[in-house]
């Protein structure tokens, strides 16, 4: 039995995660780091705490600053450890 023709078919879009967080260093060229926070809750004593993970982003331009709110998307590996990608600045 012949397989069925796969020529035209594109290969279906991944999701890719969004986070808009805060830029917590800017001083390496086309790369920032984005600190992403968010709620946890401990299953033995169920209390929330927040963890917290720092991403590299990869970012073209020099005017994001400490403190700018910015919008990630998860990306292709970029180097070693950039995975992320601005999309663009909130505030």
């Amino acid at each position: 039995m012949p397989k069925p023709e796969a020529k035209n078919q594109q290969p279906a879009k991944t999701r890719r995660r969004l986070v808009a967080e805060v830029v917590t260093v800017g001083t390496m060229p086309k790369t920032v780091v984005v600190k992403v926070t968010r709620p946890k809750q401990l299953p033995k004593y169920h209390k929330i705490i927040t963890v917290s993970k720092k991403f590299k982003c990869h970012y073209e331009k020099a005017d994001l600053r400490v403190g700018h709110q910015v919008l990630i998307e998860e990306c292709r590996p970029l180097a070693k450890q950039k995975k992320w990608r601005v999309l663009r600045i909130i505030k």
